[in-house]
């Protein structure tokens, strides 16, 4: 029993939380148990492969029943219902595709790539620290693209990382591209994309390329040729570092202060990111003192040999950066002879979609965009992942720091395919023919119904103090359960709140009509009702429903910042008609 004191002289007793699977999964059991209540081998082979959707059911029954035996759960004629509730719960019954089963050898661009922003940040946008940490917690979980800004030290002789013009607190370049070196493939062999927001000289632009080259080594990519018509595939680039950034424009040019957040792909005070945002903060100062710095007089040695640092500069840049040229139209045209990756604030993609879709489209096909956070997210908040990836961009930048519905929908998207930081595009985004453009503002037929169903959560009991959700009762548990994908597709449904209970019991059925499944992410939120306060939050996860498996599934819950609980699970069915 649970007893919740409410004052000095009186108490509240609960039944105990229930070990039992629900009414819904009893009946699941009922209709393929034998007359003797026990699951035999072919009762359990055909319920495989009727409700499971296994293509070798009879390998998977005697799995289960190899498991059973195991935790002596076996009876003589089968299992009991208690072994099947056992495997049922088990983490091996996972609701996604195992492995990497994708094709990974198209080019790099056909590919959605896991990306972040300011990855060196530990917090907010304008005053946390940078350190390398964030970078390598980012790499562990998988994500493919780093983001580095690099600056001059204050003496000028050394590179830092520091998100520019802000109170962040800088440190030094050395630091991120080792623990790079060391983190960049320890959850994926899949090639590691860094891209630079450069704000050096000439000479510390030299002194960066010495560093990677001797840190890096033979893991950095280097192109056999300046102009690279077609990028290499995921499968080609493997166990490579790639660097991404704007070339020099001129050997012998030495770089302005930079307007904006990757100037190459802005104008217009709509763009504008951190750098001209914060003026009041006195930049003026340093930027006279860095224009004073530029403008020493050289001699022609010193030009000549400049000229060499810029040159081996340049050859280290593997997805060079475009320039914007003119207005979009222009700078949307694709070069045959030449791909490269573009830069976008999340506001200018947005405006950009209204009457450039199609020309996103055809330019994503073979180059690679980047989309990253407007200037005003101080607090490293997100956008919806959605817009971009529904028109083709491979790099939808975030803030990785932090922890919120659009970030948890992120790491759904790239649970798929093994959860290796590339998940492939859909065909419908290569096909650049003009009658056969994705337009994801359509009215779009429905291609599949998702039916989900929630039979009933656990673990809470065992991960989280008797008191942590309501300090006088068990906690009253729903499930949120919904759509993220393209407009048409996304909404949210809910189950009743199951008061005093530990191990909630729902048995509650969904359906969800989709037009375009390959882009839709089963979002997944278990509350706890609080009449008087805000709902309590009790556990989340995305999944990208492409990869779903057929039958009852354990989902396994995360917390806020997408880490796994250790005990929390809900068991859920899932078909497709």
């Amino acid at each position: 029993m649970y007893n919740y004191r409410i004052c000095y002289c009186f108490r509240l007793r609960y039944r105990p939380a229930s070990n039992e699977p629900s009414d819904g999964l009893k009946e699941v059991y009922k209709k393929y148990a034998g007359a003797d209540g026990a699951m035999g081998l072919e009762q359990l082979q055909r319920f495989m492969s009727e409700v499971q959707g296994e293509a070798d059911a009879v390998a998977a029954a005697q799995t289960v029943m190899e498991r059973s035996k195991e935790f002596r759960l076996l009876k003589r004629k089968g299992i009991s219902l208690d072994a099947f509730f056992h495997y049922l719960s088990s983490n091996e019954n996972s609701p996604l595709l195992p492995g990497l089963h994708q094709d990974m050898t198209a080019p790099l661009s056909h590919y959605f790539i896991f990306t972040g922003h300011n990855s060196y940040l530990t917090g907010n946008q304008l005053t946390s620290d940078c350190s390398d940490q964030p970078i390598r917690k980012a790499l562990i979980r998988g994500v493919r693209g780093i983001e580095l800004d690099v600056w001059p030290s204050s003496n000028h002789d050394d590179i830092n990382v520091l998100h520019g013009r802000t109170l962040t607190t800088p440190v030094k370049l050395i630091d991120c591209i080792k623990t790079i070196r060391e983190y960049a493939f320890a959850s994926s062999p899949y090639p590691l994309i860094i891209t630079l927001e450069d704000h050096l000289n000439t000479t510390l632009r030299a002194k960066l390329t010495s560093m990677m080259n001797e840190i890096f080594g033979d893991l950095l990519y280097v192109p056999n040729t300046e102009h690279i018509e077609t990028f290499p595939s995921p499968e080609d680039l493997k166990m490579k570092i790639l660097v991404s950034t704007k070339p020099p424009t001129e050997y012998l040019e030495e770089p302005k202060m930079p307007r904006d957040k990757d100037t190459e792909a802005q104008g217009g005070a709509e763009d504008e990111a951190w750098g001209e945002e914060i003026l009041h903060q006195k930049p003026e100062v340093f930027e006279h003192k860095q224009s004073e710095h530029y403008q020493d007089e050289e001699d022609h040695d010193d030009i000549v040999e400049r000229t060499h640092e810029a040159a081996d500069y340049r050859h280290l840049i593997s997805i060079p950066a475009r320039k914007k040229i003119g207005g979009l139209t222009d700078t949307l045209k694709t070069d045959t002879n030449q791909v490269g990756r573009l830069s976008l604030s999340e506001q200018v993609f947005e405006k950009a979609t209204i009457h450039h879709g199609n020309e996103i489209i055809r330019f994503t096909k073979n180059n690679l965009l980047r989309i990253y956070p407007r200037g005003a997210r101080f607090a490293s908040s997100n956008y919806n992942p959605m817009h971009g990836w529904m028109y083709g961009a491979q790099m939808v930048a975030f803030n990785m720091q932090g922890y919120a519905r659009s970030l948890w929908v992120m790491q759904g998207m790239f649970r798929a395919n093994g959860g290796y930081g590339y998940v492939k595009k859909p065909d419908f985004l290569l096909d650049t023919e003009e009658d056969h453009i994705f337009d994801p503002k359509a009215e779009l037929p429905v291609k599949k119904i998702l039916k989900v169903k929630v039979f009933m959560g656990d673990g809470w009991r065992f991960d989280y103090s008797k008191t942590h959700f309501d300090r006088y009762s068990p906690p009253d548990f729903y499930t949120r359960v919904g759509i993220a994908g393209v407009p048409a597709d996304s909404r949210m449904e809910r189950t009743n709140a199951i008061e005093d209970n530990w191990t909630p019991m729902w048995d509650k059925e969904f359906e969800f009509k989709l037009r375009v499944p390959e882009l839709a992410v089963l979002r997944i939120e278990v509350h706890e009702y609080d009449m008087s306060e805000k709902d309590d939050f009790a556990g989340q996860i995305c999944l990208p429903v492409w990869e779903l498996q057929r039958g009852i599934r354990a989902i396994r819950l995360c917390d806020r910042k997408g880490d796994l609980l250790p005990s929390v699970r809900l068991l859920m069915q899932f078909d497709f008609a």
